[in-house]
C-alpha cells in the first residue's frame, strides 16, 4: 500500500472560496482546534496574498507575521501547519523566518507557464526553513514531457511534496493513475506526492480513494475540507476520507472532533453560501474549460444547454483553462449570428398573421373558470389562437408558443395529439419533432430583472416585429398570494415567493401600458395587468 500516507485539511484555505475566506476569528481558531484533536496530520490555515490588508477574521493575509498573530489562540496540537501561496501573489519580503512563526510548510500553487519560476522560488522558501510543498495546479494541461521536465528541476531541490492539483475536476481515475505514476516513476523517492481534487464530475472521493490504494514506497498526501467546503463544485470531503482511513489504513483520527466542527462551524456557512455539484461545474469539467465560461453563457440566459456547449467546443486549447473574458464574447456574438438564422421563420409567421385577428391565451384560472365566455370570443370573432407554453383544454389552438424550458416538458404530451403549430424560441431545445417556426430569443428579451423572460412580453415582442397591432389576451390573470388560484393547473406553478410575484404583477402592468402605446390590447378575462382587480 505504500510507506505512508497523510491526511490533509484546507477547510481554511481552499474553503474560502465560498465565503471570501471570511471565516471570522473564533471560527478559525475552533476549526484548527478541532482538526489539531482529530489527529489531522496537516492543517492549512490560509493564503498569503500580500495584495490584501490585515483583518484578523479572514483566513488570507498579507505576510505570515498577520496570519500567525490571526491563530495566536489556538491550542497546542501535533499537526504540521501549513499555508498556501499562489505564486506571484506574495513576495519573500512578506514571508519570515520560520523560526520566527507558528508554520512549519509552504504550499505553492503555480501554473504550468510558472513552473520553473515557482520551483526557483520554492527554493528560496526552503531556506527560510519551511518545508516546501509544490503543487501543480491544472495537471491535466501538462504533457508527459512536461511532468518529466518537471521533476528533472524539482529532484535538485527536493521539496517536501509534489501535488497533483485537479483544479477543475477533470480527471477520471485513469488519468488520476497516470499522472501518478509518472510522477512516482521520475521523482525521487524521498519526495512525497499529494492530490487535490474537485467534485465536478462526483468524483474527487472516489479518485482519493483510489490514490490511497495505489502501490509506492513513497509518502502520500491527500488533500480533503470540511464538508467538502471549497471552490466551485467542492472538494473530497474530510469527514469521508478520515473514515476510510480508520477502516482501511489503521489511522485514528478523532472523527466526532470532525463532526463538532462541521456541524458548530462549517454548516451555518452552507445555510448561506452553497457549495457542491452543480450543472455549471459538470458542464465546464465535461468541456475541459475554466468554470467562468459557463457562468458567463448561463448568465446571458438566452442559450440552451446545447448551445452552450457548442460555443464553449469552439475555444481553443490554449484557452480552454485560463477565462478569457473577450474570447467568450465573441464567440458568443458569432454564435447568435449564425446558429438561428431566423429571418425566414420572422417572414413566414408575418404572412400567416397578417390582418388575422389574434387571442393569445395564457394558463391563467380564469381560463377555467371564464372558458363560456372565452369559447363565445373564439366563436364570435374566429381568431388566430396562441396558447403560450401550455395547451388548453378544450379551446381551439392554432399555434402553440413555447419560451421556457421548464413549461415545454409538461406540453410534450399533448403536442403529439395537435394539429397546432408550434414557435419556439432559440433557447429551447426540441425532444422529438423539430419546431415549425424558431425565432431567436435573445431578440425578444426586455432588460427588466423580474420579467426580462416573462413569455408574455416575449410574445409581444415578437408580434410587434412582425407587424401585428392588435392582440386579445385571455388566461393572463397576474399573481394572487393563493398560488392554487393563480394557473388552470397547478404543475405550472413555478415561484411560490409572493413579494417577487408581486413585483411581477407591477413590472407587467407597466410593461402594457408600454405596449398600448403601439398596439391595441383587449383582455377577454379578468387581469390585474389590465389596471383593473380580478372579479
Amino acid at each position: 500500500m505504500g510507506k505512508e500516507i497523510k491526511l490533509l485539511d484546507c477547510t481554511l484555505r481552499d474553503g474560502g472560496y465560498v465565503n471570501d475566506w471570511n471565516f471570522g476569528n473564533g471560527n478559525m481558531t475552533c476549526i484548527f482546534d478541532r482538526l489539531n484533536r482529530a489527529g489531522v496530520d496537516i492543517i492549512e490555515i490560509g493564503f498569503l496574498d500580500d495584495r490584501q490588508p490585515p483583518n484578523i477574521n479572514r483566513s488570507i493575509q498579507p505576510d505570515t507575521q498577520t496570519l500567525s498573530k490571526a491563530y495566536s489562540k489556538t491550542g497546542s496540537g501535533s499537526a504540521m501547519v501549513v499555508v498556501m501561496i499562489d505564486y506571484g501573489t506574495c513576495s519573500l519580503e512578506h514571508i519570515q523566518e520560520k523560526t520566527q512563526t507558528c508554520i512549519d510548510g509552504i504550499r505553492v500553487i503555480f501554473k504550468k507557464e510558472n513552473m520553473h519560476r515557482a520551483i526557483d522560488f520554492g527554493l528560496d522558501i526552503m531556506k527560510k526553513g519551511y518545508k516546501l510543498f509544490l503543487q501543480m495546479v491544472s495537471i491535466t494541461s501538462y504533457s508527459d514531457e512536461d511532468v518529466v521536465e518537471f521533476t528533472e528541476h524539482v529532484n535538485k531541490i527536493e521539496p517536501y511534496a509534489v501535488s497533483i492539483v485537479d483544479t477543475y475536476g477533470l480527471m477520471h481515475e485513469e488519468q488520476m493513475f497516470h499522472y501518478f505514476n509518472l510522477l512516482d516513476k521520475n521523482l525521487n523517492k524521498n519526495i512525497g506526492i499529494g492530490y487535490h481534487s474537485h467534485n465536478n464530475f462526483q468524483l474527487a472521493y472516489s479518485n482519493t480513494l483510489e490514490m490511497i490504494k495505489l502501490e509506492s514506497e513513497r509518502m502520500k498526501i491527500v488533500d480533503g475540507t470540511l464538508y467538502g467546503m471549497g471552490k466551485s463544485a467542492g472538494n473530497a470531503p474530510l469527514e469521508l476520507l478520515a473514515m476510510y482511513l480508520n477502516k482501511n489504513e489503521k489511522k485514528e483520527y478523532n472523527i466526532d472532533q470532525i463532526l463538532e466542527a462541521i456541524d458548530a462551524n462549517i454548516m451555518p456557512i452552507y445555510a448561506e453560501h452553497y457549495w457542491g455539484y452543480s450543472l455549471q461545474f459538470y458542464i465546464a469539467a465535461e468541456n475541459d474549460c475554466h468554470p467562468n465560461y459557463v457562468k458567463y453563457l448561463l448568465e446571458k440566459k438566452t442559450l440552451s444547454v446545447k448551445d452552450i456547449n457548442t460555443i464553449l467546443s469552439e475555444i481553443e486549447l490554449d484557452f480552454k483553462l485560463k477565462f478569457n473574458k473577450k474570447i467568450i464574447e465573441n464567440l458568443y456574438l458569432k454564435y447568435l449570428i449564425d446558429s438561428v438564422n431566423d429571418v425566414c421563420y420572422v417572414d413566414s409567421l408575418a404572412r400567416e398573421l397578417e390582418g388575422k385577428n389574434l387571442l393569445i391565451i395564457g394558463p391563467g384560472k380564469s381560463i377555467v373558470d371564464r372558458r363560456e365566455k372565452v369559447s363565445r370570443f373564439i366563436k364570435e370573432c374566429n381568431p388566430i389562437t396562441i396558447a403560450v407554453n401550455f395547451i388548453p383544454d378544450g379551446l381551439k389552438t392554432d399555434f402553440i408558443f413555447i419560451s421556457n424550458s421548464k413549461r415545454y416538458p409538461l406540453t410534450l404530451p399533448a403536442l403529439g395529439n395537435t394539429s397546432a403549430k408550434t414557435i419556439a424560441t432559440s433557447n429551447i431545445t426540441p425532444i422529438n419533432t423539430p419546431f415549425d417556426y424558431t425565432i431567436r430569443f435573445d431578440s425578444l428579451i426586455t432588460d427588466s430583472d423580474e420579467i426580462w423572460d416573462n413569455a408574455l412580453v416575449i410574445l409581444l415582442n415578437l408580434l410587434l416585429k412582425i407587424g401585428v397591432h392588435s392582440v386579445s389576451l385571455a388566461g393572463f390573470d397576474g399573481f394572487t398570494d393563493n398560488m392554487t388560484k393563480n394557473y388552470a393547473d397547478s404543475n405550472y406553478i413555478l415561484h411560490r415567493d409572493y413579494s417577487y410575484l408581486n413585483t411581477v404583477n407591477e413590472r407587467l402592468r407597466d410593461k402594457i401600458k408600454e405596449y398600448r402605446d403601439k398596439m391595441n390590447i383587449t383582455f377577454i378575462t379578468p387581469s390585474l395587468y389590465d389596471g383593473c382587480e380580478k372579479n
